[in-house]
């Protein structure tokens, strides 16, 4: 809607133009570059995010592809980023400016900089301000997005849990941690086995210009059909039992540098580099314990009103006036209403990532203000903090947690496929006549 109105302003703007006759500077209309489902893609957007690539890839020293493949995957994202964002306004998920304002100065926070040193420093690399910051409430939707429509495709059983704790102890403690490159070619909905072959063709070209020596995130960027191409398909750190099986099974033992593949999945054909290699590092493991009042916003519980009734749950336990524990029994969704909201002790990343981000931030015994997970708006208070060494009950966490990872990339990366199959996409060609 918000880009169909800056579109019929500025056609509104020349059509009135003309009738007058007015000798006026001429201004550029801004074209529709692609169109998904009921969301468009401006070619002003796909202008300004490869400029920002194009400044993040300076920074970095970093080749790019040409601007014929940068294009393209930018137009991927934000085909995706729309058909995402349509599925979060259905869902009725949204970013308020204050949560905005909340995440932009956490992540000054963790640059050592303030708000407004963070929105010089944007300025200084020749990007929009505004713009960067409703791109980064863009990427805080999409992710509750994602979030919320993966977590149900993702099942494990006790079984595999404890199949991976015992492939766990009988390793070695020299565990090694591998620095990962994936490059996927993927194959078209209900692919041919023409298809197939050409996926085939090109993947082998693929690996044929990687071990001549290409540079691996610039083809990355160019070929692959991955939601990392445009970080260079870097997949970061993880041992054996945090890969997905098919690359642990060939992985395991290769030395630094290795192009394996094409392996096929049922995506299309993986190709994985290892592009570094180091000892696992050693980390104290940390505790917290907490307890939370959840409000799930419904078709008659807005957004506004699910926050406005925390706040005033908080402004009560404040001033003294309530309890905690009877607040959460009476009004909390879910399953910990019953026991006063207590979630006990746990490792907080097994939580959403906005509830951890929220305990983190929080002394012992503080309240945090209200905030938005991918599962409603929450009240939470940090009740508790430790550390721990090794023990069984986090070792089953952490295997959980590895096998969670593993399924949900997996299941991501298949979620998004089958909402661009099952949605009407149509790219436009702006090439000057």
């Amino acid at each position: 809607m918000k880009n169909s109105f800056k579109l019929l302003t500025l056609a509104s703007s020349l059509f009135f133009g003309a009738a007058l006759n007015l000798q006026a500077e001429e201004v550029p209309l801004d074209r529709i570059a692609a169109v998904a489902n009921t969301g468009v893609v401006l070619e002003s957007e796909i202008q300004d995010l490869i400029q920002s690539i194009k400044q993040q890839a300076k920074n970095n020293n970093q080749e790019l592809p040409s601007d014929n493949a940068l294009r393209v995957q930018v137009m991927d994202k934000l085909i995706n980023d729309s058909l995402i964002l349509q599925i979060g306004e259905r869902m009725g998920v949204q970013v308020s400016d204050a949560q905005l304002d909340e995440t932009l100065t956490n992540m000054a926070r963790d640059n050592g900089l303030s708000l407004e040193q963070f929105r010089e420093n944007i300025i200084a690399d020749g990007l929009e301000y505004e713009q960067y910051r409703e791109s980064v409430r863009t990427e805080l939707i999409s992710g509750e997005v994602r979030r919320a429509s993966v977590h149900r495709r993702v099942y494990i059983s006790p079984q595999e849990v404890g199949n991976l704790l015992k492939m766990m102890k009988e390793q070695t403690t020299n565990e090694v941690e591998y620095q990962l490159g994936h490059i996927l070619i993927a194959f078209p909905a209900d692919p041919s086995q023409e298809d197939i072959n050409a996926a085939k063709t090109r993947a082998d070209k693929v690996i044929e210009l990687l071990n001549n020596g290409s540079d691996f995130a610039r083809i990355a960027i160019a070929s692959s059909s991955d939601s990392n191409a445009l970080e260079g398909g870097d997949l970061g750190w993880k041992t054996i039992n945090e890969m997905p099986t098919l690359f642990s099974e060939i992985i395991d033992g290769e030395a630094k540098g290795t192009v394996l593949g094409p392996i096929r999945t049922g995506l299309g054909f993986s190709i994985v580099k290892v592009k570094d290699i180091r000892g696992k590092e050693v980390v104290e493991v940390e505790e917290v314990k907490s307890r939370h009042i959840l409000i799930e916003p419904s078709v008659i519980l807005s957004e506004a009103k699910a926050e406005e009734i925390l706040q005033g749950f908080l402004d009560q336990l404040n001033a003294g006036e309530a309890d905690f524990a009877e607040l959460a029994k009476e009004h909390s969704d879910g399953p910990t209403s019953v026991k006063g909201g207590e979630l006990g002790w746990a490792d907080p990343g097994s939580y959403d990532p906005a509830f951890k981000d929220a305990l983190a931030r929080l002394d012992i015994n503080e309240y945090h203000k209200p905030f938005r997970s991918s599962f409603g708006w929450h009240l939470v208070q940090l009740t508790g903090r430790r550390t721990l060494d090794a023990t069984e009950k986090m070792n089953e966490n952490r295997a959980y947690q590895m096998l969670y990872n593993r399924k949900f990339g997996m299941e991501s990366a298949r979620w998004i496929k089958e909402t661009r199959d099952q949605a009407h996409i149509e790219v436009f060609d702006l090439e000057e006549k």
